[in-house]
């Protein structure tokens, strides 16, 4: 399926998905054992969203799971390797709804619509997620861009750009664009500066029409 409106592209718009990097899925697995992986992810998110990345041990997550400890360590290692799994895992259900889901913020809208639709969305995924992303950051400040998730994003919104201004050098303003949303930046403006998703949101539409 095609990342933009097939319909205000012409030829240029032809089925993009392949060229897209993806957010490595989960080896198969047992449906006993997928079922356990949802039950320790789910544990450490509301462990997360309760007390913060800081307060989640293996031995919480696998009270919390209903799953045994040594289960847990098997699967996941240990507490990092844990929270880039559950952050992969957000990723991947981000990365459905921008490439193949309903539009605006999947295709079938033009790419200006599109654009918004997705800056919008990655400015509420960053709030809801703000305190695991950030403690990943701040434990590898570069492995963002390095990540399957943060490439997927970037090409994604060169597309998008290369629709909107032909000719300009997509790449560079997609890097740019989404240096907006880096998680100590968004940490200082949500919550040092009390900004809302909306005044944030409003402020990257803004800034993207400054010379419009």
């Amino acid at each position: 399926m095609s990342t933009e409106n097939p319909q205000a592209g012409g030829a240029a718009a032809a089925p993009l998905l392949g060229l897209l990097p993806t957010v490595d899925a989960p080896a198969p697995e047992r449906a006993d054992a997928a079922r356990n992986r949802r039950k320790i992810l789910d544990a450490a998110a509301r462990i997360i969203a309760e007390d913060g990345p800081e307060a989640v041990t293996m031995n919480q997550v696998a009270h919390a799971s209903g799953i045994g400890v040594g289960t847990v360590y098997r699967r996941f290692g240990d507490v990092s390797q844990l929270l880039w799994a559950l952050l992969d895992d957000r990723e991947r259900q981000f990365q459905e709804a921008y490439m193949s889901g309903p539009p605006p913020l999947g295709p079938g809208a033009p790419a200006e619509v599109r654009l918004d639709a997705f800056l919008d969305a990655l400015v509420d995924r960053v709030g809801e997620q703000r305190s695991l992303l950030l403690a990943a950051h701040t434990a590898a400040p570069r492995a963002r861009y390095h990540s399957g998730a943060y490439r997927v994003m970037h090409t994604h919104a060169a597309l998008l750009i290369g629709r909107l201004k032909p000719g300009s050098d997509s790449t560079l303003l997609a890097h740019l664009l989404l240096s907006s949303f880096s998680p100590d930046v968004m940490h200082h403006l949500a919550v040092e500066q009390e900004l809302s998703a909306d005044r944030l949101k409003a402020g990257v539409r803004e800034l993207l029409r400054l010379r419009a």
